[in-house]
């Protein structure tokens, strides 16, 4: 029987001097579910999934994923568990062509049979999904902003991540990149769980089975879209109204 939970974090705290950036957050992702994570600027979000994916040590607390515990892993180790996180800022070899960028994460990502034929199939066919198809010749740090955020959410995908953890991936993204990326994420793997950090509540309310919503480095609330925007303390502290 498969496990219903792939992600669990428990008591989770990271302080940075009086700051208290993460105090005693619970979190869980079942292994097929868009989980969006939403809050104030300051409320703890970038902090939670930089404990998660091993990026930042974490003081207290436990994370286990598929059953392991995966707390004192580094990141680079997690990463082979099957976490993947695309960052708030992009973070792509700007000097090489948008194709030898999608070839290295293919590359880094587990074993493929079929040598160079199979490596070329690869690419192109995550370049289409992202809409990249046609400029796999460009330098990838001609790209627009948003064109750039497309292909670091691909190679995050390309590591065919058992979680995909994505920091603000609409940020500078126009209507129609933003249409592009809500059909990506639900055309995902099944089994491929999504952490979505994200201020675009449409996009939010869209995508995401579950929310969880983080105010001064608590969990403030959890539960379906429809609960969390019926919630009066939500909508005090970061919905309005």
């Amino acid at each position: 029987m498969a496990a219903l939970t792939l992600l669990e974090a428990r008591g989770l705290v990271c302080h940075f001097g009086g700051l208290r950036a993460v105090d005693g957050v619970d979190i869980d992702l079942a292994p097929d579910e868009v989980h969006a994570l939403i809050g104030p600027n300051g409320a703890g979000k970038s902090t939670l999934v930089g404990l998660l994916a091993g990026r930042i040590a974490a003081q207290a607390g436990s994370i286990r994923l598929g059953g392991r515990d995966i707390t004192r892993l580094p990141a680079h180790r997690r990463v082979r568990q099957g976490i993947a996180y695309t960052f708030q800022i992009t973070q792509i070899f700007a000097r090489l062509s948008v194709f030898d960028n999608m070839a290295l994460a293919v590359q880094g990502g587990a074993a493929r049979p079929g040598g160079r034929p199979a490596l070329k199939r690869e690419v192109a066919g995550a370049l289409d999904r992202v809409g990249l198809a046609d400029r796999a010749g460009e330098v990838a740090g001609t790209l627009s902003y948003g064109h750039q955020r497309l292909l670091e959410i691909a190679l995050g995908l390309a590591l065919r991540p058992r979680l995909l953890i994505l920091d603000e991936p609409t940020q500078g993204l126009a209507a129609a990149e933003i249409a592009a990326f809500k059909r990506l994420v639900a055309g995902l793997p099944p089994r491929t769980a999504v952490l979505l950090i994200e201020h675009n509540m449409e996009v939010v309310m869209e995508l995401a089975q579950r929310i969880t919503v983080l105010n001064f480095g608590q969990v403030l609330a959890s539960g379906p879209p429809a609960a969390i925007r019926a919630d009066a303390a939500v909508q005090a502290a970061y919905l309005g109204g």
